[in-house]
């Protein structure tokens, strides 16, 4: 399991300092905020008293009014910090109608986790300390952007320390696979693909990558800051002059069993009605097969990827994965038998 990178560790660290502060009404001693917040408490005295420091700063330097008072008014020899719900949170906001609709299309990019994973763990153990909670204030601490692209957290890191990078990218849907090394300057999404945009070290020139055609992550192989972004990059211009096959969908066809996968038939066209082994024959044109290879690995034994090869390939890869993930060997505990599904359809093996 790969390891989470220093950016994630620290912002997973202030959103649990956040709301930490935010939980209760009155200020927080400091050894009670390093035995609320997971990583404070893993960390040596020292360790603890410097990341704590920084971490105050940054919370400041985001706008965060984080106050120092004292604990207790009858004995002000001890100070506490808080975060002023007051000034943190929103005033109320109206929108026009076409207003509303550009939020509403923003929307679908984000995914609410705010009390996922270590923050709900930090909220257990500031309940279990006795704090008293004021829950009205916790929600919606930290939206975050979502992506299925593997490479997409690695080309962030990347493009915000300014680091050289190296990766396998493989150019067009069948294309060749090399290794490329690449001075990112952005992240953009554009018409629903990832693109990484900078300097090609190979080509010495400016150069567009998509995302989904990244094999594997971004390996940082540079120290952080030793390039500088040009003034006037434009990442969308470049996206949108980009030509070539980067930019041509590609056609799949999948094997549906009767009745299922109705998303999939939505988008696409039926070629053959109740073919071989009484199965459905669907093509649909994607920008991007990593989306349809989860989508059809999802229907597991409702479907089978026919072609191009790259899905056939991403198909089983994911399957298997997900097998060995939950140690799957005894063939009687699986949902459905492999002997359901037709080794041919449509006149090709798989």
């Amino acid at each position: 399991m790969a390891r989470p990178s220093p950016a994630s560790v620290k912002t997973e660290r202030l959103l649990n300092l956040v709301i930490a502060l935010l939980y209760t009404r009155q200020p927080m001693s400091k050894s009670r905020i390093r035995t609320a917040v997971p990583q404070y408490a893993e960390s040596s005295n020292d360790a603890f008293d410097r990341m704590f420091e920084r971490d105050k700063d940054e919370l400041r330097d985001l706008g965060i009014p984080l106050r120092t008072e004292v604990i207790d008014p009858l004995f002000d020899d001890e100070t506490g910090y808080r975060i002023d719900r007051r000034e943190y949170a929103l005033p109320e906001i109206s929108f026009e109608p076409d207003e509303l609709a550009v939020v509403g299309v923003a929307s679908r990019a984000w995914s609410q986790a705010s009390l996922a994973g270590p923050a709900a763990q930090a909220l257990r153990k500031l309940e279990a300390s006795g704090l008293a909670r004021d829950s009205s204030s916790v929600a919606g601490v930290e939206p975050l952007l979502h992506t299925k692209e593997p490479a997409f957290d690695s080309a962030r890191d990347a493009v915000l320390a300014r680091r050289q990078v190296t990766f396998r990218y493989r150019r067009g849907p069948a294309g060749q696979v090399t290794e490329r090394h690449l001075q990112p300057w952005a992240l953009t999404s554009w018409h629903g693909r990832w693109y990484l945009t900078g300097h090609d070290l190979d080509r010495e020139a400016p150069r567009v990558f998509r995302l989904d055609r990244v094999e594997g992550t971004v390996r940082a192989t540079g120290k952080p800051g030793t390039y500088e972004v040009p003034a006037d990059h434009d990442a969308r211009a470049m996206i949108t002059n980009s030509t070539g096959d980067e930019e041509r969908d590609t056609s799949v066809r999948v094997a549906l069993r009767p009745g299922t996968g109705h998303q999939v038939r939505r988008r696409g066209q039926l070629l053959e009605e109740r073919g071989p082994h009484d199965w459905d024959i669907v093509e649909v044109q994607v920008g991007s097969l990593w989306p349809v290879i989860e989508e059809v690995a999802s229907l597991g034994p409702d479907a089978i990827a026919l072609a191009p090869e790259e899905l056939v390939t991403g198909v089983r890869q994911t399957l298997e994965s997900v097998v060995a993930r939950h140690d799957l060997g005894d063939p009687d505990n699986n949902a459905a038998s492999t002997d359901e599904i037709p080794a041919t359809v449509g006149g090709e093996e798989h």
